[in-house]
C-alpha cells in the first residue's frame, strides 16, 4: 500500500512542481528600475531635447518616458505642454505639482480659449459608440468584475442612455437612421440631469470611478484587440460563445467604418477620419466630468439636427475662474507670457479678478518689437480707389459694390507688393461667396495675371501641402522674370492657417485684413455667455462687459492674424486693414502697441498706397 501510494503521489508532486508560475514574459525591458534611475541622473545632469532623451534612453536600454517622470520631482525646472499645467485632472495624472512653484504659462492669446475648451465637451455619435463598447466589455468579463465594478459600469451605461434619450434619440438603434427634431435648446445643469432621468445618479463618485479604473482606456484596448483594423475577431480558435460576445460590437463598428467610407468628400480624412480615431468613452467621461461643475458657471447646450449622428450635446463653462483658481492657489507666483497679447481685459477679468486676485497683486509688463519702425507699416483704408466707403458690417458686405471694391484694392496691392500677399476674410462663408463674385465679374482673373491664387484648404491634412506650394511658387518668382510676382494667399481669421503658420520674408510682404470678424451674435453660446458676464462683471467705462467680450473677440483674432507676418528683426512687412471701423480709437487702442504707434489712417486710398509704394521700395533698395 506504501507503494502504491508513493506510486500516486509522484506525479501529483511534478504536476505540482509544472504549475508554479514562472517569471511574467509581459515586461518592458525599457522599464527597469536600475536602468531607470541612471537615466534620471543623465536627464538631471543636462538639458536635453526630446531626440537626445530617445538616443540617451537607446544607450542605457531604458524608457526615456519614464526616466523623465522620475527626473521630475528633483528637478528645478520643468518645461511641459500649458495644457497639461492648467488642467486638473492631467496634473494629477502626469504627478504634476504646482504647491509652492512658480508657474510660467506661454501663449497667452489661447489661455483662456484653453480652459474653456478643455470644459466644453461636444458629444456626437459618440454616445452610441461608446454604450455599445461598454456594453460589450461588461458582458464579456461579468464574471470577473466585482459587483461594484458591475454596478458603476450599469450606472454609466444608465447615464449614457439618457443622453441619448436627451437628444430623442435610443441607444438600441443605428444613430444614422434615428430622426429626432430641428432645433437648439439651453439648459441649466440641474435642468439637463432632470430631462436626462440621471439626477439620481452621484456623478462625482463616477468621476472617482473612471479615474481609478482608468475604464476609458481599458474600453480601448478591449476595442482594439477584438476588432483590430482589418482583423476579424471570428477565427477557429475562438469558441461559438465568445463570438457572439463581440459580434454585436464587431456589426457596429462595421457599420461605423462603412459610414465613413460613404461620408462626402469634404468629411474623409478630417471629421469623420476623428470620430473614429477618438476614443468615444474618454470624450463621454469629459462630459459626465463637465457636469459636475457648479449648477450657476455652466450650461448644457442641446443641438438637434434632424438625426441622432448629427445632433450634438456640448457643454459651455462659463466661469473658468473655478479652475484656474486652482492654479493662482496652489503656485508661489504665476507669470503669463505671449507675443500676442492685446486686449487682455477680459483675461484679468475673467481668469484672475473672478479668481479672488486683487488688483495690486497684478503687475503687467509690455516691451517694443525687436524690428525697427521702419520695417512695418500699418494702414487703415476707410475708402476703396473709386470712393466707396469700407464698411463691411452685416447689412453692407454682401453688395455688389463693396465686393468689387474689395477686389480692385487686391489689385493694386498686388501690382507694387513682391512676393507674397496674405489676404484674411472675416469667415469661410464670407470668402466663398467673394471669390465666386470675383470670378463671375472678372476680377479674380486680373489677380491670377499678377499672383498665382491659393485658398486656405477646408481639411486640416491639406493645409501643410496648399504651405508648401505657396512657397515654392513665391520662390520661382523671385528666379524667374515672369509675368507673375508672387502668390496671393486667401485665408479666414480664426481658421486653420490664422494661427501657429510664420509668413516671414517673402511669405507675407503684405498682410490685408478685410472686415472685422465679430463672432456671430445671434449664437445661443455667445448670448448665454454675455448675460452671464453683464450679471457678474462689474460695467467699466459706460459699456456692458457681454459687449466688451464681443469686441475682445474680434480684436484678438486680427491680432493673431496680422501678426503672422513680421517673424524676426530683419523681416520687413506691410498692414493694410480695409474697413473704416479701424479708424475708431477704441478699436486702435487693442492693437499690440508696436503696431498700434505706427498705424496710419487715410480716408482716401491715393495717399495709403504711395505710402506703400514709398514702403516697399525703401525696403528693397535697403534689402540690396
Amino acid at each position: 500500500m506504501e507503494m502504491q501510494k508513493n506510486k500516486h503521489e509522484k506525479p501529483h508532486d511534478e504536476e505540482r512542481v509544472k504549475r508554479k508560475r514562472g517569471p511574467a514574459k509581459s515586461v518592458c525591458p525599457y522599464n527597469k528600475a536600475s536602468a531607470l534611475q541612471h537615466m534620471r541622473d543623465n536627464v538631471l545632469g543636462t538639458v536635453h531635447d526630446i531626440e537626445q532623451m530617445l538616443k540617451l534612453g537607446r544607450e542605457t536600454h531604458s524608457c526615456p518616458y519614464y526616466a523623465a517622470r522620475l527626473a521630475v520631482p528633483p528637478a528645478q525646472l520643468v518645461v511641459l505642454p500649458y495644457q497639461m499645467l492648467l488642467h486638473e485632472a492631467t496634473r494629477r495624472a502626469a504627478g504634476v505639482k504646482l504647491k509652492g512653484q512658480v508657474g510660467l504659462s506661454v501663449l497667452i492669446s489661447s489661455l483662456l480659449r484653453t480652459y474653456v475648451s478643455y470644459h466644453t465637451p461636444r458629444i456626437p455619435l459618440m454616445l452610441c459608440r461608446a454604450y455599445s463598447q461598454l456594453a460589450q466589455y461588461g458582458d464579456r468579463y461579468k464574471s470577473r468584475l466585482k459587483a461594484k465594478n458591475v454596478m458603476y459600469i450599469k450606472q454609466i451605461l444608465f447615464a449614457i442612455e439618457g443622453l441619448v434619450r436627451a437628444l430623442g434619440g435610443k441607444v438600441g438603434q443605428n444613430p444614422q437612421s434615428q430622426t429626432t427634431l430641428t432645433g437648439t435648446e439651453l439648459h441649466t445643469i440641474n435642468n439637463f440631469l432632470f430631462k436626462a432621468q440621471i439626477d439620481n445618479i452621484n456623478l462625482f463618485k463616477l468621476q472617482r470611478y473612471f479615474e481609478k479604473s482608468t475604464i476609458s482606456r481599458k474600453l480601448g484596448g478591449f476595442v482594439e484587440k477584438y476588432a483590430g483594423s482589418g482583423v476579424s475577431v471570428h477565427t477557429q480558435s475562438r469558441t461559438n460563445k465568445e463570438n457572439r460576445r463581440t459580434e454585436g460590437l464587431n456589426r457596429y463598428l462595421q457599420t461605423l467604418q462603412s459610414t465613413q467610407i460613404n461620408a462626402p468628400a469634404d468629411q474623409q480624412g478630417s471629421e469623420a477620419e476623428k470620430a473614429l480615431a477618438t476614443s468615444p468613452m474618454m470624450q463621454v467621461e469629459g462630459f459626465f466630468m463637465a457636469l459636475t461643475n457648479s449648477n450657476a458657471d455652466g450650461r448644457v447646450l442641446v443641438h438637434k439636427q434632424g438625426t441622432l449622428s448629427e445632433s450634438s450635446i456640448k457643454f459651455l463653462l462659463l466661469n473658468p475662474a473655478v479652475h484656474f483658481a486652482q492654479v493662482l492657489k496652489q503656485c508661489r507666483a504665476v507669470v503669463i507670457a505671449g507675443g500676442t497679447m492685446q486686449p487682455v481685459s477680459d483675461f484679468k477679468q475673467e481668469l484672475l479678478l473672478s479668481a479672488g486676485v486683487e488688483e495690486e497683486r497684478i503687475t503687467e509688463f509690455s516691451c517694443g518689437h525687436v524690428i525697427p519702425p521702419e520695417n512695418i507699416l500699418p494702414l487703415v483704408l476707410c475708402s476703396g480707389p473709386s470712393g466707396q466707403e469700407l464698411d463691411f458690417t452685416f447689412q453692407n458686405r454682401d453688395s455688389p459694390c463693396m465686393m468689387d471694391e474689395t477686389g480692385r484694392i487686391l489689385a493694386n496691392i498686388c501690382n507694387v507688393v513682391p512676393g507674397g500677399v496674405v489676404c484674411f476674410f472675416p469667415s469661410y462663408e464670407y470668402s466663398r461667396r467673394i471669390v465666386s463674385h470675383w470670378e463671375a465679374s472678372g476680377a479674380l482673373t486680373r489677380l491670377a495675371n499678377k499672383k498665382k491664387i491659393f485658398q486656405e484648404p477646408k481639411k486640416s491634412n491639406q493645409v501643410e501641402q496648399v504651405l508648401n506650394e505657396f512657397s515654392r511658387c513665391i520662390q520661382r518668382c523671385a528666379v524667374d522674370a515672369g509675368g507673375l510676382t508672387g502668390a496671393l494667399l486667401f485665408s479666414v481669421v480664426g481658421g486653420k492657417m490664422s494661427e501657429g503658420i510664420n509668413f516671414s520674408d517673402d511669405l507675407g510682404r503684405c498682410v490685408v485684413m478685410v472686415g472685422m470678424p465679430y463672432p456671430n451674435i445671434k449664437s445661443p453660446e455667445l448670448q448665454e455667455k454675455m448675460s452671464y458676464l453683464d450679471k457678474h462683471l462689474p460695467h467699466s467705462g459706460g459699456r456692458r462687459p457681454g459687449q466688451a467680450l464681443i469686441e475682445n473677440l474680434c480684436m484678438k483674432a486680427v491680432n493673431q492674424s496680422i501678426g503672422r507676418a513680421i517673424r524676426h528683426r530683419g523681416d520687413y512687412s506691410c498692414i493694410v486693414m480695409c474697413d473704416r471701423r479701424y479708424a475708431r480709437p477704441a478699436t486702435l487702442a487693442k492693437l499690440p502697441t508696436w503696431i498700434k504707434n505706427r498705424t496710419s489712417t487715410h480716408t482716401t486710398f491715393g495717399p495709403a498706397f504711395a505710402a506703400l509704394r514709398k514702403q516697399l521700395l525703401q525696403r528693397h533698395q535697403t534689402q540690396r
